[in-house]
């Protein structure tokens, strides 16, 4: 698991799992364009097709020196596959907008709670910076709509987005009421709430981490993957596990008075500096797949260690979150999860694993079905697509065309490799795209009607309490649960 040591002032900390205070290489000037000069031979990981893009390239160059990307059709290639399911709530995201569109004064207005502002005008991207983001997320975000660019080149549409890098949303529901929900500034975060307006996108550990020496997201699900295939389910360890840093939250603190034999639970929390000092030895990712039960539990927000969960086979134990991220939405209790009630999480753990351990067949089938969501579905191919049509169709509500800021830097793949170093550049070249798509985003499918919706979410709710009746029945000799 993944989380990050302390928090920054006021700002808070993010909900990970690992966490580290210093960066493995020093980081240079954020936009800096030709720290290093010279021909750079590059490696890529991607998607196959006949177009590549060029080996090499001119660390002697600035972007300016760079031609766009241009549009390569595909209408002579096969059909592009459904999204999955959770692109609907890009609807939702959306939906306060969907009336009134978005000024420029609106996206203006989120300026004094954004990190940087991010404008696309004819394929070139541009950067104005407002506050220092915690390590390099904000680089990273940056790299990931970069990377978009280079797999769709020439088809996204001009842009003008405001970010976010915090851990909790900004845009809160209550400062503009229902009356007023569509004056509020559209803002980029990488997670939401039902308090919030916040538009929920990839976050950055997608591209890697690089001080936390987490893998890029394609490379580590197939870590992962492997991993599962160490230990066959039956004989892994018959416990939840969970590790973690306690000092984020009262939540993660209360966590550790679940540790022990006798209430079926592995709590380790990280040192830190020890594991810094040994490299990260004891926290590699793919070698924490062998437990029958892993504990997912938020810290003061989402934690991106979610996904690393889940992609275990493990059943996954869900205290309950109140965070969504991108891809959350969509998953349901019993299927994806086992749900644990967070007032009494020791009781609700406890009886997880002895019902799990009674019915190892079904803990196992909801393991492998959350695991199969995030392996299938999480796909980075998928998060490419997720990203071009949330700014496909944010681009449909501007009420302006985009104009490049005064001040603003642009910036490109060329030089945001060049002005790095050791793993910052590794992760780069690793989750570089290096060949346009041969086929068109998945196809986006349409919103929820409210009655679909509201179904979907009594559904999710009935299944939770379920789970609860169980619990307080103790009952686990029963191993169904009704959908």
């Amino acid at each position: 698991m993944v989380d990050r040591l302390a928090t920054r002032g006021v700002q808070t900390t993010v909900t990970l799992s690992l966490v580290i205070l210093v960066a493995i290489t020093t980081i240079p000037n954020w936009i800096n364009v030709s720290s290093i000069t010279g021909s750079f031979q590059k490696k890529f990981l991607f998607f196959g097709t006949s177009q590549t893009y060029s080996s090499e390239f001119d660390c002697s160059l600035k972007c300016s020196d760079i031609s766009p990307l241009t549009n390569i059709s595909t209408d002579n290639n096969a059909p592009s596959e459904s999204c999955p399911e959770y692109f609907k709530w890009i609807h939702e995201d959306l939906r306060p907008w969907e009336v009134t569109g978005i000024t420029k004064e609106m996206v203006e207005k989120g300026i004094e709670k954004a990190d940087f502002n991010i404008v696309i005008v004819n394929g070139r991207v541009y950067i104005e910076k407002f506050k220092d983001a915690f390590q390099t997320r904000d680089t990273v975000t940056i790299w990931g709509i970069l990377q978009l660019l280079r797999l769709y080149p020439g088809k996204l549409p001009d842009l003008d987005l405001m970010f976010s890098c915090g851990d909790k949303p900004v845009i809160e529901k209550s400062d503009y009421g229902q009356s007023n929900a569509s004056y509020a500034p559209p803002m980029l975060h990488y997670c939401g709430d039902d308090s919030s307006f916040d538009i929920v996108f990839p976050d950055w550990s997608f591209w890697g981490w690089p001080e936390l020496n987490i893998k890029p997201w394609e490379i580590l699900k197939e870590d992962l993957q492997e991993g599962n295939g160490r230990i066959k389910w039956n004989e892994r360890k018959p416990y939840a596990y969970w590790k973690g840093n306690t000092d984020v939250s009262l939540a993660r603190q209360d966590l550790v008075k679940c540790n022990g034999s006798k209430l079926n639970a592995r709590i380790d929390k990280v040192e830190w500096k020890h594991e810094m000092e040994h490299g990260f030895k004891t926290a590699d990712l793919a070698s924490q797949c062998n437990y029958r039960y892993k504990i997912y539990i938020e810290g003061v927000s989402w934690s991106v260690s979610e996904k690393y969960i889940l992609a275990c086979d493990s059943m996954s134990l869900m205290i309950n979150p109140h965070y969504y991220d991108f891809f959350t939405r969509s998953l349901l209790p019993t299927i994806h999860y086992w749900p644990i009630n967070k007032t009494e999480k020791c009781k609700s753990i406890k009886f997880a694993v002895e019902w799990g351990n009674k019915h190892m067949n079904q803990a196992q089938e909801i393991g492998q079905t959350g695991s199969k969501y995030i392996q299938e579905q999480l796909r980075m191919q998928y998060v490419y697509d997720y990203m071009f049509h949330l700014l496909n169709e944010y681009s449909k509500l501007l009420k302006y065309k985009p104009t490049v800021p005064k001040g603003a830097a642009e910036v490109c793949s060329e030089t945001m490799v060049c002005s790095v170093e050791g793993l910052q550049k590794k992760f780069r070249i690793d989750s570089m795209v290096k060949n346009p798509a041969d086929s068109s985003p998945c196809t986006f499918p349409p919103s929820y009607n409210r009655a679909e919706l509201e179904d979907f979410l009594e559904m999710k709710d009935n299944l939770t309490k379920q789970v609860k009746m169980l619990e307080e029945s103790e009952s686990i000799g029963n191993p169904t649960i009704k959908i």
